[in-house]
């Protein structure tokens, strides 16, 4: 006997008149959409009309560039491909930004693009844009609908290629094509798109196992893949079996768990000098899900750490990644955690009896006491009123276990990266490497809608606070009890710092003043602080948690504290020639 959800499905599957908007949400419903996020627009109003029957929220933000930022975020901590929403024209426009982020960042996403009416597309009329050819760059693909019949056809498309290329597609549909009557069916994602992917090829697997059975000194590399794929634990069986050192790819701290011996930290800009120098001693390194990128691997602290000589193995799910910064010993394209499970079944053959290294444990619970004494000593050192530093150590100190924390671009959100850690996985969202500043509010706020019940906290500098403060005014509006700690030293640091080293301290555009963040906070509804004395750090972030309110925590830091320039590999001295710029020439490194 069929029973009645069979039922259900059959006549779901079945064509049905509808509205080229109802087929539109409806196949939202069925990806398991949950929020929209966008400002209001007469373009896509009448689909906007159905969400709340649909039981779609809609998050209305006050700037669509932060609507990609919330989206990307929310993807990273469920799992779930997002949908944001804008005014044809300048609205989808406003989005550019944080759609390349999320490109970058290889965050499935959907961004539903009205565009100018069927009748008028090439008018110049009013909001008219290309927003196909805007977009064509930024996104994995983009998806015209060019009649309202294939409304859930090419929406299916999009998501089917945002899971499978792991990015944003545009779905761009003139504003006049949510209108009329159209006859459809439904589908359930499974009917359109594969979410399992399976292992890299077995034979590619066996010469991996081979070099890791040979080598001396491996470590491994674990990166946003292995979040992505749910496969930290099949990493860490790999790592025990070979007594091997695990790194995390840059700004991806939450791949591989903290306190696990054989952790050693994440690599990159101010990353952990104990990953570094344990990185550099290896003769094979097995890196997983993750790309290798140029700037993730650069030299830090002066430390050129990214091994010349080792044999590397490298496993990604695009093949486009395979070996495109750094040259490959074996490339395997694959699932991540498919892969290393069964690297892991054939190093139990290859290997069966191996031993742990109690050396080498000994070795890098000795590189990583010397680090973590350092960042102590580091951040204990006066600052005027605080040490940045010591504000991210008494910081993280009072934050709880399965804390989510959104990190920005600049100064002290970049020093955040030697001193977040994680022992649970999808707790770590930043900016990347698209490096764009307003990130890590707005991926905050998307954060906690995706995990309601788990503690989320942004870090981010004063100047990137200008650029997203704006959405306090959402975060009250839609209680997400999100706390925001504004790290605030009246400066672009980042660039500042730029301009100590190799302009001689010439200040143009680096310096910020702005309002008292508390007071405006406040003004907005949510909780305001202003911390000028680490110890007040650690109560005042206990009751904001306590308070399940939205919270702005202004904290003064030491504007001279800095960290090195980001990219030290793309600045040179200055040298001028006409007489008149002759004396702005600074020899810093001479002195």
């Amino acid at each position: 006997m069929i029973n009645q959800q069979t039922k259900e499905k059959e006549a779901v599957n079945q064509k049905m008149k509808m509205t080229p908007s109802e087929a539109i949400v409806e196949t939202l419903v069925a990806e398991e959409v949950k929020e929209v996020y966008g400002i209001v627009g007469s373009a896509f109003m009448d689909m906007l009309d159905l969400f709340s029957t649909a039981g779609i929220r809609f998050v209305p933000v006050r700037h669509e560039q932060s609507a990609g930022h919330m989206a990307d975020a929310y993807t990273r901590v469920s799992g779930k491909a997002s949908v944001i929403i804008g005014q044809n024209g300048p609205g989808i426009t406003n989005m550019v930004t944080s759609v390349a982020a999320a490109n970058q960042s290889h965050t499935p996403m959907v961004v539903i693009s009205p565009s100018a009416g069927t009748p008028t597309i090439g008018w110049d009329g009013f909001q008219e844009a290309d927003q196909v050819s805007i977009f064509e760059d930024i996104t994995k693909e983009t998806v015209r609908v060019t009649h309202k019949s294939r409304v859930a056809d090419c929406l299916r498309t999009a998501f089917r290629i945002a899971y499978a290329e792991r990015g944003p597609v545009l779905y761009d549909i003139p504003r006049d094509l949510f209108y009329g009557e159209l006859e459809d069916q439904i589908l359930e994602p499974y009917q359109y798109r594969m979410d399992v992917r399976g292992p890299a090829d077995l034979g590619s697997i066996e010469r991996a196992v081979t070099l890791l059975k040979e080598a001396k000194y491996p470590v491994i590399i674990s990166g946003r893949g292995v979040v992505d794929a749910d496969g930290m634990d099949s990493v860490r069986q790999i790592a025990e079996h070979l007594t091997a050192p695990v790194a995390m790819s840059y700004m991806h701290n939450d791949a591989f768990p903290a306190d696990h011996p054989l952790s050693v930290g994440p690599i990159g800009y101010m990353g952990s000098k104990a990953a570094m120098h344990t990185l550099k001693k290896a003769d094979v390194v097995l890196a997983i899900g993750t790309r290798l990128s140029y700037f993730g691997t650069l030299p830090c602290y002066d430390i050129d750490y990214f091994p010349k000589n080792a044999k590397i193995i490298q496993v990604d799910i695009n093949p486009r990644q395979i070996g495109r910064k750094h040259p490959v010993e074996v490339g395997l394209i694959g699932d991540a955690k498919a892969t290393a499970d069964e690297m892991y079944n054939q190093l139990q053959a290859a290997l069966p009896s191996s031993e742990k290294k109690l050396d080498r444990l000994a070795e890098l619970k000795s590189e990583k006491e010397k680090w973590e004494e350092e960042l102590v000593d580091l951040a204990m050192g006066d600052g005027n009123p605080i040490n940045p530093r010591r504000a991210l150590l008494e910081l993280t100190k009072a934050l709880p276990e399965n804390t989510i924390i959104s990190s920005d671009i600049g100064n002290v959100s970049s020093t955040a990266n030697a001193y977040l850690k994680f022992n649970q996985t999808r707790r770590h969202i930043a900016a990347l490497t698209f490096g764009n500043t307003g990130f890590a509010y707005p991926a905050a706020l998307g954060a906690q809608l995706a995990e309601p019940h788990s503690p989320v906290v942004a870090i981010i500098g004063d100047g990137a606070w200008g650029m997203s403060l704006h959405e306090v005014s959402t975060a009250v509006e839609q209680q997400i009890p999100v706390i925001a700690c504004v790290f605030n030293n009246k400066a672009w640091a980042a660039e500042k710092k730029n301009q100590v080293d190799y302009y001689d301290n010439r200040f143009i555009g680096s310096d910020i003043e702005a309002p008292e963040f508390a007071e405006v906070a406040t003004s907005m509804g949510a909780l305001g602080y202003t911390i000028d004395n680490p110890e007040d750090i650690a109560p005042i972030v206990k009751e904001a948690l306590e308070q399940r309110k939205p919270a702005v925590l202004n904290i003064y830091v030491d504007g001279t504290q800095l960290a090195p320039p980001f990219r030290r590999d793309a600045l040179k001295m200055p040298k001028r020639f006409l007489d008149k710029y002759k004396h702005l020439d600074y020899d810093v490194w001479g002195k």
